[in-house]
């Protein structure tokens, strides 16, 4: 029988008080998971614990910033003094920043050099390093599942957005070589693998897609004229690869990158 469920497994869920990332706490709990809600906003990481916790399930709101090696540290001490154990990581903190976005009125050899490495201190480094601090605990105790979260960006050559795609460009090539070092060093005990979502309105894109009433821009409308599904995605489709990555029933799949893109990889535009 494939096994999906999450049943009393602990994932961290870093990136958790952001819209995705409600999705995801969301999509675990459901699947009988503990969910860590992690983020730097104290009143939505809360107010998440305790929507799991009306429910019947368990989980632990926990603030920390990624690229804080400290905070991590801290944070990963708070969940094994609360639940003994860490079964999974999901390192979907990240996002651009408004100075790494390049308009078309700038001089592309006058760039933000400093916005720019810190969009990629906050998606690249922001994932290695809670992977640094949560994922010895799963080779310690045997056995886990991470997840990262990448982007179209990292496929496709995307106008306006240098520093975070290159980031994600780094974040699949993270994912690659460090399953390969969990594969050779621990077998099939530890595996990490990668998402890649297609167009999901976020705080950090919905200025580039949407107008102020809604509508889209002309970015908008060129993303949804190139995907084939012809809409944005929902943050909760994103959950059912969440669950399979996490759950045994992708026990042998390890250095993959999932598209959850409706089609706009694939789709040349003709």
């Amino acid at each position: 029988m494939i096994n999906f469920d999450l049943n009393g497994k602990v994932i961290v869920v870093t990136g958790g008080t952001g819209i995705l990332g409600k999705a995801f706490v969301d999509g675990i709990a459901e699947a009988g998971g503990i969910p860590v809600i992690m983020g730097r906003n104290e009143a939505v990481a809360q107010e998440r614990e305790a929507a799991v916790k009306a429910k019947g399930g368990k989980a632990l709101a926990l603030i920390a910033d990624v690229t804080n090696e400290q905070e991590l540290l801290e944070g990963r001490d708070r969940v094994l003094d609360a639940f003994g154990t860490i079964d999974g990581l999901v390192n979907a903190a990240g996002g651009n920043m408004k100075k790494a976005v390049i308009q078309k009125n700038m001089d592309i050899f006058d760039l933000d050099i400093p916005a720019l490495q810190a969009v990629m201190n906050l998606n690249l480094f922001g994932t290695i390093l809670p992977t640094q601090v949560f994922g010895k605990v799963l080779a310690e105790k045997g056995g886990g599942s991470i997840v990262n979260i990448s982007s179209m960006a990292a496929q496709r050559a995307i106008t306006r957005v240098l520093g975070y795609s290159l980031a994600k460009s780094a974040i699949d090539n993270y994912t690659k070589w460090f399953s390969m070092e969990l594969g050779n060093r621990y077998g099939d005990a530890i595996r990490m693998n990668a998402i890649a979502p297609g167009f999901f309105l976020t705080e950090q894109n919905r200025e580039l897609l949407t107008n102020a009433d809604g509508s889209y821009t002309e970015r908008g409308n060129l993303v949804v004229q190139h995907t084939p599904f012809k809409r944005f995605g929902h943050p909760e489709e994103l959950t059912g690869a969440l669950i399979w990555l996490l759950s045994d029933a992708s026990k042998f799949v390890t250095g993959t990158v999932v598209n959850v893109d409706g089609g706009f990889a694939i789709f040349s535009g003709v």
